[in-house]
């Protein structure tokens, strides 16, 4: 008997306790702030001042020897092409080279017959000056480079678009948070939290493969390129 009584008293208290913690949490939930959140993005245009050629040579021979004897020989002229117009060692780089077999036939229940070899070799040239780009295409076709894959343009210093496309979103994110501040009929508070869900960097723009003669000077366009940012901001809202 005492224990059940014991039992109703301590079901009884709960009761009287479930009132007080459901007003606790309407008044937390009353007192926290009102908020308002919206994100911008910001984005910088600017003309590449940079670019990579990536060119080689390919040659074919009966001979795994007589195919690097010929390579060798026509990549000495494009590496010589290159460092007659100036480009310094250290922007000129080795990025593939390769030898392989090459075969006929094998039709027919035929097994396919070995013709030759193929070596090719593969150089990515930087220059910090795109207005040298044609003559550098130019030289590299003239030299005996008969591989054109591809030219990737880009920015140098992208530190100060990316402050400015960072100043663009966050001007972007106010202006539409007083928008909608407005209409709501609430004024901004004072910023409670600012994030960066991300920001971009000129992706490279890529050539597709090249092999015309070197007649006159290649035209080259560069066009534009662009950094972005994106930012999302907390206001208060009274």
């Amino acid at each position: 008997m005492k224990g059940s009584i014991f039992a109703f008293l301590i079901f009884a208290a709960a009761l009287t306790a479930m009132p007080l913690a459901s007003r606790a949490t309407a008044q937390g939930l009353a007192s926290a702030p009102r908020v308002l959140t919206m994100s911008g993005m910001g984005e910088v245009k600017a003309t590449p001042d940079m670019a990579e050629v990536n060119a080689g040579v390919t040659t074919t021979a009966p001979t795994a020897a007589a195919a690097l004897a010929a390579n060798t020989s026509q990549m000495m002229a494009v590496f010589g092409a290159i460092k007659k117009l100036g480009v310094a060692e250290k922007d000129i780089q080795t990025v593939n080279f390769s030898v392989s077999s090459e075969y006929a036939g094998g039709t027919n229940n035929v097994p396919p017959r070995l013709t030759g070899y193929r070596v090719n070799n593969e150089v990515r040239v930087r220059l910090d000056d795109v207005g040298k780009l044609g003559a550098i295409l130019d030289a590299l076709v003239t030299a005996g480079a008969n591989q054109m894959n591809g030219i990737n343009f880009g920015i140098k210093d992208r530190t100060l678009l990316l402050s400015d496309a960072r100043a663009k979103a966050l001007a972007d994110a106010r202006a539409k948070a007083e928008t909608y501040a407005k209409a709501a009929g609430v004024s901004l508070g004072a910023i409670m939290a600012i994030s960066e869900s991300g920001f971009e960097f000129p992706r490279p723009v890529a050539v597709a493969r090249l092999a015309a003669p070197a007649f006159a000077r290649t035209p080259v366009a560069a066009g534009e390129q662009s950094v972005s940012a994106n930012v999302s901001i907390t206001w208060e809202i009274h």
